[in-house]
């Protein structure tokens, strides 16, 4: 009975050495993949801003809108119609003020481009990449109250390198405008996105 203190402090030694003790390579491994298996978020890599062909806007005027998605080389982004079965498309939504009156998203096409990610079963998916452009029209009551409003878009969208897909990610934007009356001049500007203007002045 003298010697269970004895072996119970021995055996307590053993047991901490083994917890001190470094891991072994394999497990050292294992722990590796395991982080690398999750890509890392890409979304903040990719540019998003809305821009108006008119400034200000007019009472009772319609001028056009513009999304525009900067995708950074390497990337692609799924296109409103991505003809991959597992492919989220990029949805453009737009939230006017009240009495404003929004035309519907007109989408680029997508380029179609064939993947493998990883698998031995090629995919066939539109795609964007470099710059696309969303686009819809304005329009702005007669009676309208003068001041600013905000016109508000979310922008879903899904990422991809040529060998994975990452999470898709939403970004909001708040564009804003001032509306005036017919007398006070309206300038277009962001000709390089609307040729040149789009805006229709009302005189």
């Amino acid at each position: 009975m003298k010697r269970d203190p004895v072996i119970r402090l021995a055996l307590a030694l053993v047991l901490t050495a083994s917890a001190l003790a470094p891991s072994s390579p394999a497990a050292a491994r294992l722990n590796t993949s395991v982080e690398a298996a999750a890509p890392e978020p890409q979304s903040s890599n990719i540019g998003v801003n809305g821009f108006f062909s008119v400034d200000p806007a007019q009472q009772g005027s319609t001028f056009q809108a513009a999304v525009v998605l900067d995708i950074p080389g390497g990337l692609h982004v799924n296109a409103n119609k991505p003809l991959g079965k597992y492919s989220i498309p990029t949805v453009v939504r737009v939230d006017a003020p009240r009495g404003f009156r929004v035309t519907p998203v007109t989408y680029p096409r997508g380029s179609v481009r064939t993947f493998s990610f990883g698998g031995a079963d090629a995919t066939r998916v539109a795609v964007y990449e470099g710059r696309a452009i969303f686009r819809f029209n304005v329009s702005v009551p007669a009676n309208h109250p003068l001041g600013v409003e905000t016109v508000r878009v979310s922008v879903r969208f899904q990422s991809c390198t040529d060998e994975v897909c990452y999470p898709p990610a939403t970004r909001d934007l708040a564009l804003r405008i001032a509306v005036v009356d017919g007398n006070t001049p309206s300038n277009r500007v962001n000709g390089q996105l609307f040729g040149g203007g789009g805006g229709r002045k009302r005189r």
